[in-house]
């Protein structure tokens, strides 16, 4: 079993141990958290061993009960190797502890790539953390965008990309994000970050992003436009295409989703944790075929789409599985399977009335 130890139990470290927790090959050592809060409260109650941040902050976990396991220098000494969830820019500084005890670690996209050796994409790149001790998994968007590339790139060849990206103002509990009521270019300079992180897993593409912040804390949506070295036969070969990728979920018409708030909907009917979508949100309407070019728009949950490439990283420092043997067991572990939309199932099995259902039954 690899211990994993979770430092920093935000919104992305919460979700991951929850994840690493439901895998038959992992462990969860603890969790680091700085501040003894809700959250910390929220750790303790589901059984997760809570590390402080240093013995300074101690004090104020135990006042509100916490036991706590010891400090993150503790749980880094007995951890086999770390996930750092910790906000942007306090990863780098934590590596250096990282190196001090020998322990690996995974750093989230909000870091600059060069605290690690590797940007991870469990689709795109999988083989190139295999001798890595720090993997950076690359942010939401960054993920979003390399599984809807590395399809096209590898049946068609891409020759350019280039994607708009409308990104929530802020997760629902930061409270101190905004704008409030605007639509905010950001960057207004062109490319965004987005871009030049894409290259990071594929560094020869050709790819522009623009980024807006809207006042909204639901889903990014990314428009996007991408001109194929290969024209494909017809824009269903595309669909079918994106309806194989196992974290690509592509959304039929008859669906009725018409955006952010009715996939949040979906994701809770089925019983998602947190009302998670762990999959790129493919509007099938949205994929046009002009020429050699592709248009499409896509969502992407920007609190959930990274935690099974968390998973998937950490068994690619192991090194003992293969890409598409780890996202097997990840996907079949967190239920990463909303195929149903084009399969026998509460919306799509039974079409009758609401009366006539109840009738037959």
């Amino acid at each position: 079993m690899l211990r994993v130890g979770i430092n920093g139990y935000g919104t992305i470290g919460k979700r991951v141990a929850d994840a690493v927790r439901k895998q038959p090959d992992m462990e969860v050592q603890g969790v680091g958290k700085r501040s003894p809060d809700y959250v910390a409260v929220n750790a303790d109650e589901r059984d997760y061993a809570v590390y402080a941040a240093d013995e300074s902050r101690a004090d104020g976990f135990r006042e509100i009960g916490i036991d706590l396991a010891g400090t993150v220098d503790d749980l880094v000494a007995e951890s086999d190797v770390i996930v750092d969830a910790t906000p942007s820019g306090v990863g780098a500084e934590n590596r250096p502890l990282y190196e001090r005890h020998e322990t690996p670690a995974l750093f989230q996209g909000g870091e600059d790539a060069t605290v690690a050796e590797v940007s991870f994409n469990a689709r795109a790149n999988y083989e190139e953390a295999e001798d890595a001790d720090y993997v950076r998994v690359v942010s939401c968007n960054t993920t979003g965008l390399s599984r809807f590339l590395a399809p096209l790139h590898e049946n068609y060849g891409v020759e350019k990309a280039r994607v708009t990206l409308v990104r929530r103002g802020g997760d629902p509990d930061q409270t101190g994000r905004g704008p409030i009521n605007d639509a905010v270019p950001d960057p207004v300079s062109i490319p965004s970050h987005h871009g030049p992180d894409v290259q990071t897993v594929f560094p020869e593409l050709d790819i522009d992003t623009v980024g807006l912040k809207v006042p909204t804390t639901m889903m990014h949506v990314h428009s996007v436009n991408v001109t194929l070295e290969e024209r494909p036969d017809d824009v269903e070969d595309v669909t079918e295409l994106y309806r194989n990728e196992d974290r690509v979920l592509t959304i039929p018409d008859y669906a009725g989703i018409d955006g952010a708030g009715t996939l949040k909907d979906l994701a809770q009917d089925a019983g998602r944790p947190r009302g998670d979508i762990w999959e790129n949100c493919l509007w099938e309407e949205s994929l046009t075929l002009q020429g050699q070019d592709l248009y499409c728009m896509q969502a992407i949950h920007q609190e959930a789409d990274v935690v099974p490439e968390n998973v998937d990283a950490l068994r690619a420092l192991e090194g003992e599985l293969s890409s598409a043997e780890s996202r097997a067991i990840t996907n079949e572990t967190l239920g990463i399977d909303l195929t149903h939309l084009h399969g026998r199932t509460d919306l799509t099995a039974d079409r009758r009335t609401p009366d006539e259902s109840l009738a037959d039954d």
